[in-house]
């Protein structure tokens, strides 16, 4: 076996190293260009054969891999290079560590890394700027914090960029020719399996609820890989103080010594914690005087018209971050002031008659819309989808008192339909006509048509004072091509319901 102990910067003797990289999405295609620009042999599998994989086959080809599988008859077993056993194995984010070929490679003891501990092992390059890393990850909430982060740096005056999970490729990001000061990664759970020695400045979980039980094989596993974000953090450990099992996360990391453990809260901050006074975030840890005093860090009107509790305790998680790297609280101030968070996100789309239309099409699971629906009083509740596994009775029986009535969409419903029977026996649930699934159900037509009916069937109950809600607790997959796709048909057939052109 090869001793990647010693791979540990650019300049280390990656050439002719036998490396598979399982996946040829946008972080595997990072990974295989990386590893073929260090001299390593590459060998890359991806299961899909379509036309953008042999586009970035042949690209892969043309710079030197050493050859690139497309299709399913090659993800079930280990592929040789040049006649012997691969030494080391990267894994896509997508790829279950149960798939056949990982787990042939876990069988015969070769190690697998995701592109993330690549990244950290090549980070260190000669004449190249050598980043800082805070991290953060969590069942919700994570590109928002992330966004929120870098602009707090970039604010401060830093070179900075959001990376990782958040869309561009960790290793993009490492190679640029100018380096950056500080890289704010987001990093899924999937992405949390497959490190092994990154060392961060700060590292954040912003909540933990049960998602991708499918992906981890259950709701512990899912836990102990978001706890791998704490590990070998050196200067703050930042955890959700409303979560008890977040810091016992923390409390049981093995950190650098030194390291500080901070919480993050949307109530009064507690020493060594950011925290809300009086619709003021404040900063009680990274002050000389924090037993007896605050720093005050940005008024929340300022961050937005609509500050959610789940907004504003991401704002305080990416405050800590900054603060542990040492920005200033003006800087804070005014990077969380330009922060934009995009659509999709309990964005606003239309008030008519005192009737408030919401799309929170990223509430892709029963956590994240349950901080949609704990902002809002009465609510017509547009839900449903593709389920992935997870149960909706916490949800339900949490927020059965504000639901007016429940517009259901999607082909996965059963569990959905169940809890609102169970514990919200006297709301209104009313199913959508529009039921077909097949390659056909993802076009925008037929998403178009799904969520005109749904807005339509809220429109006719929602009254004034009410809000209806379009925060789904389930993916997009069974019906959209996205949650994307999913939030611009909503903001359509709102459009199209007040009378708007929608093109």
């Amino acid at each position: 076996m090869a001793d990647l102990s010693k791979l540990t910067r650019w300049e280390s003797d990656w050439a002719g190293l036998r490396v598979v990289v399982a996946g040829l999405g946008l972080s595997g295609f990072s990974a295989a260009d990386t590893l073929i620009e260090l001299g390593a042999h590459v060998v890359v599998v991806d299961g899909a054969d379509t036309e953008v994989n042999r586009s970035r086959a042949d690209t892969l080809k043309i710079v030197g891999a050493t050859d690139v599988l497309l299709g399913a008859a090659h993800t079930d077993t280990l592929p040789r290079i040049n006649g012997e056993a691969p030494q080391l194995v990267i894994a896509s984010p997508g790829w279950n560590p149960r798939q056949p070929m990982l787990a042939a490679a876990a069988e015969a003891g070769i190690e697998i890394w995701g592109d993330v501990e690549l990244a950290w092992r090549v980070r260190t390059k000669e004449g190249r700027k050598l980043a800082e890393w805070v991290v953060i990850t969590g069942t919700n909430g994570k590109t928002t914090t992330v966004g929120m982060t870098e602009s707090i740096f970039k604010a401060a005056g830093l070179r900075a960029i959001a990376a990782g999970n958040v869309g561009t490729p960790i290793l993009d990001a490492i190679r640029d020719p100018e380096g950056f000061d500080v890289i704010a990664l987001e990093l899924s759970s999937f992405q949390l399996h497959f490190t092994h020695t990154i060392s961060p400045l700060a590292s954040v979980v912003l909540n933990i609820a049960e998602d991708h039980v499918d992906w981890h094989g259950g709701f512990e596993n899912y836990k102990a890989d978001k706890a791998k974000i704490y590990e070998r953090t050196r200067v703050a450990a930042i955890y959700n103080a409303d979560e008890r099992v977040i810091e016992a996360m923390v409390e049981n990391a093995d950190v650098i010594e030194g390291c500080r453990a901070v919480g993050f809260t949307t109530g009064v901050p507690s020493l060594s914690m950011v925290g809300v006074v009086e619709d003021l975030l404040v900063d009680r840890a990274f002050i000389e005087d924090r037993r007896n005093s605050a720093a005050e860090l940005v008024p929340l009107d300022q961050i937005g018209e609509v500050v959610p509790r789940h907004t504003a305790a991401n704002a305080a998680a990416a405050a800590a971050l900054a603060r542990a790297y040492g920005v200033e609280p003006a800087a804070v101030a005014l990077g969380l002031s330009n922060f934009d968070a995009g659509d999709h996100r309990i964005q606003a789309v239309a008030r008519r008659d005192d009737v408030l239309w919401i799309n929170d099409s990223k509430a892709t699971n029963p956590h994240a819309a349950g901080a949609s629906l704990g902002a809002f009083g009465s609510v017509v509740w547009i839900a449903g989808g593709l389920s992935k596994g997870v149960d909706y009775n916490d949800l339900v029986k949490a927020h059965a008192k504000r639901l007016k009535a429940v517009v259901v969409i999607g082909t996965d419903t059963a569990k959905l339909v169940e809890a609102l029977e169970r514990h919200a026996p006297q709301v209104p649930v009313i199913m959508t006509a529009v039921r077909e699934t097949g390659e056909e159900a993802t076009g925008s037509a037929h998403g178009w048509a799904v969520m005109a009916e749904a807005v339509n069937q809220a429109a006719a109950i929602a009254e004034a004072g009410d809000t209806v809600l379009m925060a789904p607790a389930a993916a997009s997959m069974d019906q959209f091509s996205s949650y994307a796709q999913r939030g611009n048909a909503f903001i359509d057939a709102v459009r199209a319901l007040m009378g708007e052109d929608t093109k």
